[in-house]
């Protein structure tokens, strides 16, 4: 069987057209199977979690919706709906936290709150700023941005504040407002 050389032609381009499309189906389906898709470890809806330290209470965490992505190489606990946390000193004395949203990251032991973050002692100090770190093993806050801070001696605006979770100890940066002092 004899084609004509216009046929042989043509029966070589269909089968490299097939060929080309078979691998560039195969091609995909590789690329799926070495794509690792970002999702959580697991997920919660409606937590409560207590903290303690040999027996004794520590701290509060409630929010609506948790994402725990431990299973990445830099593990972290999303809070993508917000978190309301009480946390407790060695006499009981409460500090309350909110925020929109939050990240902690399990390996730096740093808590990122986002949105809205409010935090008030027991004694009336707040702190109201839109971003706003804690550093859990120093029981330490900062941030650059904005804030405002309100106690019984008046109210202060500023940008960039750190403190300890108690309030005892509050470094602020660029600041105004009016506050009274106990000099004379």
């Amino acid at each position: 069987m004899n084609l004509p050389k216009r046929y042989s032609l043509l029966v070589v381009t269909v089968f490299t057209v097939t060929l080309f499309f078979g691998c560039e189906s195969n091609f995909k389906e590789v690329q799926k199977i070495n794509f690792s898709e970002f999702v959580p470890g697991s997920d919660a809806d409606t937590i409560n979690i207590k903290y303690t330290d040999s027996g004794r209470i520590t701290g509060v965490l409630i929010s609506p919706k948790m994402l725990d992505y431990s299973n990445l190489e830099f593990p972290f606990t999303e809070f993508p709906k917000g978190i309301d946390v009480t946390l407790y000193d060695k006499k009981q004395k409460r500090t309350f936290i909110k925020a929109n949203y939050a990240v902690s990251y399990k390996p730096t032991q740093i808590i990122d709150l986002i949105g809205k973050v409010k935090i008030t002692s027991e004694a009336g100090q707040v702190l109201e700023t839109e971003q706003l770190y804690f550093d859990q093993k120093n029981e330490w806050f900062y941030t650059e941005r904005k804030f405002k801070l309100t106690d019984t001696k008046g109210v202060s605006h500023g940008q960039g504040i750190d403190f300890s979770k108690d309030f005892k100890v509050i470094n602020s940066q660029r600041i105004n407002g009016e506050i009274e002092s106990d000099e004379e």
